[in-house]
């Protein structure tokens, strides 16, 4: 019987080592594939499947990001039973793949997607013939020694990040030794460089060679001195944030669960989006388990949609604690918009795969009396015209992609061939930092508001008087 989860002292034996592989009889072990986009694939093989002799995975498949398919999960990582290591597969190759190799079960390990798409790729995979899993919370948890805040989403774009360094300035106001630890984004293409990253200064930007994508996570945590975990590997990263923090924040992505048990569960909602908090995989597995559950950016939702939001939550998760929350939107120079063509740049999660039409740089230019937000689609090149094609929902705004150089100098070029007065920039970073434009961008900072910040500070409160 296999372990429900993998404790540290199995995680850590060779179980075989590649001398001895050519003993072991394949044909007894079920094949697997794993279907991902870097990020919860990798987390389910290593707790789960690595050391795990009744299977044989044989491949991931990857979608979402690009060029992320044709890479090798390396030696490194897959351990001594794949001492080539797992080829990593377009996802549009799956069903030939599990014809070709005979796959007898297909685990599903992506987020931030409605059901009927996640239903959608059942269908195919049991058309060809394997069975389709789901893998939950016990079998992928890791249990730290430290307590443990986790902060998940419903959704890409509900305000997340800015509810999780809110919570870390608090606790290390108090005193405290804080890490957070980011749900993963290793987008380059050698693997084994990114296994265990911790984020302080601008340079480990560079050194790992960050897209900026993980730059808008990782930059605002090095803006207030704090420290930020994350890569491949997320027992080594809880390890290493163990040896100096107190306490652990898991800062999560998308709208997955955590990777570590919680000691307690703040999900964000977002009215917005109303309906999303049960209608979207694993975003209402977020809302089910969470202890506190925010409504986040009722400052600019109609009370309508704020009321569904909440009436859902009650209705699945009646135990939970709902707090409202503010999403402050700073601009800097916010007077240069008033009366002038603005391009806005978003937040490229959010707008894309997060399904929003409009982010933080929108609010900006409308609050602050543009003449004209312009549409950027005809003035796009290569992959970010691919985006917008993609994206069809997207109009106004122009999606802050950057997942290699390439597409960074085709964001630039995107940028410096529109027809606009001045740029308003919604994404977390400071893209002056990392392109050259012949344009203005004025930076929109966005956190929370005063009120929230109080909640937030007895949740805080509350939280540490619990572990005493």
């Amino acid at each position: 019987m296999i372990n429900k989860i993998l404790s540290r002292k199995v995680y850590k034996q060779k179980i075989y080592t590649p001398n001895k592989l050519g003993l072991l009889s394949m044909s007894n072990r079920k094949k697997i594939i794993i279907m991902g986009a870097a990020g919860r694939d990798f987390h389910n093989f290593n707790v789960y499947f690595r050391n795990n002799k009744q299977y044989q995975v044989v491949a991931f498949t990857a979608t979402q990001i690009p060029d992320i398919a044709g890479r090798k999960y390396p030696y490194e990582l897959s351990g001594d039973l794949y001492p080539d290591g797992i080829p990593i597969y377009p996802e549009n190759d799956l069903t030939r793949l599990i014809k070709e190799y005979d796959i007898d079960e297909v685990i599903f390990a992506y987020s931030d997607l409605p059901y009927s798409y996640v239903m959608e790729k059942s269908a195919i995979v049991n058309a060809a013939g394997a069975d389709f899993t789901l893998l939950g919370p016990k079998n992928t948890m890791i249990k730290s020694k430290k307590p443990l805040i986790a902060v998940c989403a419903v959704r890409t774009g509900c305000g997340k990040s800015q509810i999780s360094r809110k919570i870390f300035e608090i606790l290390r106001k108090k005193g405290l030794k804080v890490a957070s630890i980011r749900h993963p984004m290793p987008y380059d293409m050698d693997l084994t460089t990114q296994i265990c990253q911790r984020f302080a200064t601008y340079e480990d930007l560079d050194k790992y060679n960050c897209t900026i994508e993980e730059r808008e996570e990782y930059e605002p945590y090095i803006d207030m001195k704090g420290v930020v975990f994350a890569g491949v590997d997320y027992e080594k990263i809880l390890l290493e944030a163990e040896k100096e923090a107190e306490i652990i924040i898991w800062d999560g992505g998308n709208n997955d669960f955590s990777f570590y048990k919680p000691n307690l569960l703040i999900t964000i909602t977002d009215p917005h989006r109303p309906g999303h908090e049960i209608s979207y995989y694993p975003g209402e597995v977020n809302t089910i388990t969470a202890d506190i559950i925010i409504i986040n950016k009722v400052n600019t939702a109609n009370k309508e949609n704020i009321e569904i939001v909440r009436n859902n939550v009650k209705k699945i998760n009646p135990n939970s604690k709902i707090i409202d929350g503010i999403s402050s939107v700073i601009v800097e120079n916010s007077e240069l918009i008033s009366g002038k063509r603005v391009l806005v740049i978003e937040d490229g999660p959010t707008v894309t795969h997060g399904n929003m039409k409009y982010g933080a740089g929108t609010v900006a230019a409308n609050d602050n009396n543009a003449k004209e937000i312009i549409d950027p689609r005809k003035y796009a090149v290569g992959s970010i015209k691919e985006t917008f094609d993609k994206y069809n929902h997207l109009t106004n705004v122009l999606p802050a992609m950057g997942y290699g150089k390439k597409q960074i100098d085709e964001l630039e070029k995107t940028i410096n061939n529109s027809e606009c007065d001045i740029v308003v920039s919604g994404t977390p970073i400071d893209l002056n930092r990392i392109i050259k434009t012949n344009k203005k961008i004025l930076r929109v900072t966005y956190g929370v508001g005063e009120l929230t910040s109080r909640e937030l500070e007895k949740i805080v409160n509350d939280f540490i008087k619990n572990l005493s």
